[in-house]
């Protein structure tokens, strides 16, 4: 599901209609301007832009968001865990529930509970879908020794545009520091996606060009790009493993790259799957 300006169907007039447009059918200046007040009364970022998650909030009743999403990706999530998906509501936002039968690799109630249970950690329970940049002087020097030794910490510091485009500078398909492509390409959705390689990689796989508007990987695929990062390094057949601490472990280091945050990953991780089992 992507709605912007220049769309036109049956779609658009579905939602012209919720927000008491007259349904055209066409996604005009009008339409936009009525999402943005939308997004901005219901606390989602105001870009104009339909996707899963607007759409999710906008029909939180009825099954509509789904459908559009298994039908559009050919999800193979069985008809056990489709049915048990409405026990997660009230512990994830439904905005989420909605996206999940868009990702294939969510098979099982397991694979399901590993993934929230990582997303949820890494974005604060799907409320941060993008990196946070804004580091004083004394971080710098002990997140990022090797790019801010002094006195080049303090220059950069609370900077986060400098920051990034240094950090993340000629790797992950970025370009040099003076390109910029650091913060443009910074990390973005439930585990965030970083680097122009991942980016265009990313959007080829959802169709959508992230790379030339990057914010959609924070506003329209967050679950989505977190889903892709699991695909990427393997981890689905890490997942496979079971229900037990190690194989939670085994999932966080993929992830993490260490164990930071391992108690409340497994907390989440056992909430999510006694609720799908």
């Amino acid at each position: 599901m992507l709605l912007k300006k220049g769309s036109t169907g049956d779609d658009v007039k579905t939602l012209q209609a919720r927000l008491g447009l007259t349904a055209d059918g066409i996604f005009g200046p009008g339409t936009e301007t009525a999402v943005k007040a939308w997004q901005t009364q219901n606390g989602l970022i105001a870009d104009g832009i339909v996707g899963n998650s607007t759409w999710a909030a906008l029909f939180p009743d009825s099954s509509t968001a789904a459908s559009i999403a298994t039908t559009e990706t050919g999800s193979n999530v069985d008809s056990n865990l489709s049915s048990s998906l409405n026990a997660l509501k009230g512990h994830i936002p439904d905005a989420v529930i909605a996206q999940i039968p868009a990702i294939t690799e969510l098979s099982n109630a397991l694979r399901l509970a590993h993934f929230l249970a990582q997303c949820a950690h890494e974005s604060a329970e799907f409320k941060v879908v993008q990196e946070n940049l804004n580091y004083s002087a004394d971080s710098l020097k002990n997140v990022f020794p090797k790019y801010f030794p002094e006195p080049l910490n303090e220059t950069y510091a609370s900077q986060p545009e400098k920051i990034a485009s240094r950090v993340y500078a000629n790797r992950m398909g970025n370009g040099d520091e003076a390109s910029g492509d650091g913060y443009t390409f910074r990390g973005r959705g439930y585990i965030q996606l970083t680097g122009r390689s991942n980016y265009t990689a990313f959007g080829q796989s959802v169709g959508a060009d992230t790379v030339a508007d990057p914010d959609l990987v924070a506003t329209e695929y967050p679950l989505a790009s977190a889903a892709f990062f699991f695909d990427a390094n393997k981890i689905w057949t890490i997942c496979d493993g079971g229900a037990t601490d190690a194989v939670i472990t085994a999932v966080t280091q993929k992830v993490n790259g260490g164990t930071n945050g391992l108690a409340d990953r497994t907390q989440y991780f056992k909430q999510y799957y006694a609720l799908l089992s």
